[in-house]
């Protein structure tokens, strides 16, 4: 991908058919990057992003802050999250079969395991667990927000995303969902379908689509600054 170097700032340069320049910080390194229409020249995205610098350095800052994650071994003792409550695993050897996950209401997940699995197959095993949970409130999550937005998708993915929470095909009117998600609390999820929602009614993050933020969901800052403090790091 092309780039510039701006001052010290490397800047990612993609030009597409689009009307104005965008400026994205994507965690967790906090690399910048520039969409810019097909014949803008290099003069104008510098001083379009020297502009924005102190914008730039605010990002980058608020992600080298982020708390990094342990690394997981996916092995009895560790904690693992669902819907933003804490959960201790417990790895439990059987003879055979496929590997299992059991969520119990006294705080511990509970993973069935053959002896001598390995921490991908564990922890492939406790994704499809995590997949397979999301996927069931997935139905109840449209039918709710859907009428509220006055919009609706014509299908719903699910997969692991490095650097966003969702993202949303307008003209397909696909929308994925960030399998990470269900990790968080509640709200965090209805955030990000309400988000993902309205760009069905506007594409860009302008003042049109954060009003109708705070039109169909009054609270939705709550739920991004939490996400905002979280380290996106999916494994496999």
């Amino acid at each position: 991908m092309p780039q510039l170097l701006i001052d010290d700032l490397r800047i990612e340069v993609v030009r597409k058919n689009i009307r104005s320049l965008r400026l994205t910080v994507y965690a967790p390194d906090g690399r910048v990057r520039v969409a810019a229409p097909l014949r803008t020249a290099d003069a104008a995205i510098h001083a379009f992003v020297s502009a924005r610098r102190a914008w730039i350095r605010k990002h980058q800052e608020q992600f080298a802050a982020r708390e990094q994650p342990a690394e997981l071994e996916y092995v009895s003792g560790e904690t693992h999250f669902y819907q933003g409550q804490p959960y201790e695993l417990r790895v439990h050897e059987t003879a055979a079969g496929p590997l299992r996950v059991k969520l119990l209401e006294d705080g511990f997940l509970d993973l069935f395991a053959p002896a001598g699995s390995t921490r991908e197959q564990r922890e492939k095993a406790l994704h499809s667990w995590y997949r397979a949970r999301l996927k069931e409130q997935l139905p109840a999550l449209a039918a709710r927000w859907e009428p509220v937005v006055g919009k609706q998708a014509a299908e719903w993915g699910i997969k692991l995303m490095r650097t966003r929470w969702g993202t949303c095909s307008i003209r397909a009117r696909r929308i994925w969902l960030n399998l990470e998600l269900i990790k968080q609390p509640p709200h965090c999820l209805d955030y990000v379908v309400v988000h993902e929602l309205v760009h069905l009614h506007e594409r860009l993050h302008n003042a049109r689509f954060w009003g109708l933020m705070d039109q169909f969901m009054p609270d939705w800052q709550v739920a991004k600054q939490a996400l905002r403090s979280v380290h996106l790091k999916p494994c496999g």
